[in-house]
């Protein structure tokens, strides 16, 4: 193996998108403009509010994007609710905290669309200090062992960057709601026998205060959530068309 509660979204203007990028977003307001200028041309931004109290929805409306009301606090809640909002084949997910360039997806659906890979990785390699503190790297690389004790996937990195067909992951029923979203959708992908590639990506200082990994505390919380995925059975079906 190579290594919901949802709001309506808004109607799409012009020409369909070519692909949705999902960005859960949690009073990101000073992040927005610079995430959302970085959209690949002819995608279309899909902003899910989880309860931000800075005005990022309405920024996120100002500046062109899709926003996506979910109330129900929680990462993989986010996630979800971008995910069944989305119409395009091809789904992509980005924090949108600015530590990661979204265009840097375009070779990751370019390896979907030649059927290279069904789930793309994109491996963080921090730019600059601070960019990934020392006890949020310990928490992923446990993960990462104990990822590859459970499915001998070799991954590096558990993070947010990742493009696959939307069909494709809603049947894999995803259920997990907080931090081990991102884990959980690797490990069915792997027990649906998906091929999951990973790759490099500059991973920057992130805007204002990480939600999940900003102290030692968060970070195990996050770990803690994710290590109970790891005994979640795979859902049936889901394999990728």
């Amino acid at each position: 193996m190579k290594a919901v509660t949802t709001s309506p979204t808004e109607p799409v203007d012009g020409p369909a998108p070519a692909v949705d990028v999902i960005l859960p977003c949690l009073n990101e307001a000073d992040a927005l403009p610079w995430v959302l200028a970085h959209i690949p041309a002819g995608w279309r931004a899909l902003v899910v509010d989880n309860g931000s109290t800075d005005g990022s929805a309405a920024l996120a409306r100002e500046l062109g994007a899709t926003v996506v009301a979910e109330p129900r606090r929680g990462f993989g809640a986010a996630c979800h609710a971008g995910l069944t909002a989305a119409t395009t084949d091809i789904v992509c997910f980005c924090d949108c905290d600015a530590s990661l360039d979204p265009s840097s997806l375009v070779p990751f659906v370019r390896e979907l669309r030649t059927g290279e890979a069904d789930l793309v990785l994109g491996r963080r390699r921090p730019q600059g200090r601070g960019a990934w503190p020392v006890h949020a790297r310990a928490g992923n690389l446990a993960l990462a062992r104990i990822l590859r004790r459970r499915t001998g996937l070799r991954l590096r990195d558990l993070g947010p960057l990742r493009a696959t067909r939307r069909e494709a992951l809603l049947g894999l029923g995803l259920t997990d709601r907080r931090s081990g979203y991102p884990l959980q959708m690797v490990v069915r992908a792997a027990d649906a026998g998906w091929r999951i590639a990973e790759h490099d990506v500059p991973y920057l200082p992130r805007s204002g205060a990480s939600k999940v990994t900003g102290t030692w505390r968060g970070t195990w919380q996050a770990v803690r959530d994710m290590s109970r995925v790891l005994g979640d059975p795979a859902a049936p079906g889901g394999g990728p068309r």
